[in-house]
């Protein structure tokens, strides 16, 4: 653990060769860390020494966290963090900057999915939605970032998504969502840098964590065979399942990712993460609008609605 007001900065090349002065890497303040990529990064930020403050909604989902931590021999602090809750946040950023003098990175990774179309989700979901995704983004960073202009250096890091660079059906509001990180960290960029910060997106592919377990958010007409998106939504969604069992990136590489974010001693403004996401956003980058609609989007759309 730093002292208070002793965290030193960690510098690294982007290939990872690194070197440390003092005695930490600096606090991190890591978003919902109770399972997936939340979990995955705050343990291996503290097993590369960062002092890491993993902080989740409810802390009876700690125990999965406190195991992994144990095996694998990090030491971190959990604490209690809703991103919808600006008691709560407030409570966490001080308790950190109390315990730590600063807070050299934040790891915007809490978030929720809503799968379904447009029309079978409700206003309700769709706000709950961004208040997570979006509002909940801002408001820790929003807590955090006069510390780091304090302190003149700190890193944000946003994990946002290949659904925040090209649009998916039956996931409309889930990439609004991501579209929205992506224009807000790409504007925040802009106005910090001259204080010396840095903000940094990560985008991974399709990565399997609980979203498609037991945290799986579904529109709520979506499963009703009343709707005229049922049996579309239904093959898109086995297609889904099929893409998430053969997707080769885990939640451990996304953690790496985060962690070169964090160390390099001139971070990229994005992070791409995964070979899937790294080719979609290359077709959408290079190929001409309308033949990658015709290719990638028209695809798509034939292959789900063939089950119509």
């Amino acid at each position: 653990m730093a002292l208070p007001g002793r965290s030193s900065l960690h510098f690294a090349s982007e290939n990872g060769t690194s070197g440390t002065r003092g005695m930490s890497k600096g606090a991190v303040l890591v978003t919902g860390a109770s399972s997936g990529i939340g979990l995955q990064t705050a343990v291996f930020l503290a097993q590369h020494g960062f002092e890491v403050y993993a902080s989740m909604r409810n802390l009876g989902h700690k125990g999965r966290l406190e195991a992994e931590a144990a095996r694998r021999g990090a030491e971190l602090q959990v604490l209690q963090l809703d991103v919808t809750d600006r008691a709560s946040i407030t409570a966490a950023v001080h308790t950190a900057i109390a315990q730590s003098g600063s807070i050299h990175g934040l790891v915007n990774n809490a978030g929720a999915q809503l799968r379904g179309y447009f029309e079978d989700s409700s206003d309700i979901q769709v706000r709950h939605l961004f208040e997570t995704n979006v509002f909940g983004t801002i408001a820790v960073t929003r807590a955090v970032l006069p510390h780091m202009r304090a302190a003149h250096r700190g890193r944000v890091v946003l994990i946002t998504s290949v659904g925040g660079k090209v649009g998916s059906m039956a996931l409309s509001a889930y990439c609004a969502t991501k579209f929205a990180l992506e224009g807000f960290g790409e504007s925040l960029a802009l106005e910090v840098a001259p204080f010396g910060l840095q903000v940094i997106m990560v985008e991974p592919a399709i990565v399997k964590t609980d979203i498609w377990g037991r945290n799986r958010g579904v529109a709520e007409g979506a499963l009703s065979p009343d709707s005229p998106y049922y049996a579309w939504f239904c093959e898109f969604e086995r297609l889904s399942d099929r893409m998430v069992g053969s997707s080769p990136t885990k939640p451990i590489d996304v953690a790496k990712a985060v962690h070169r974010a964090l160390v390099a001693k001139r971070p990229r403004l994005r992070y791409v993460v995964g070979r899937r996401a790294g080719l979609v956003i290359a077709l959408r980058r290079f190929l001409p609008g309308q033949f990658f609609e015709r290719l990638y989007f028209g695809e798509a759309v034939r292959r789900v609605t063939k089950a119509g």
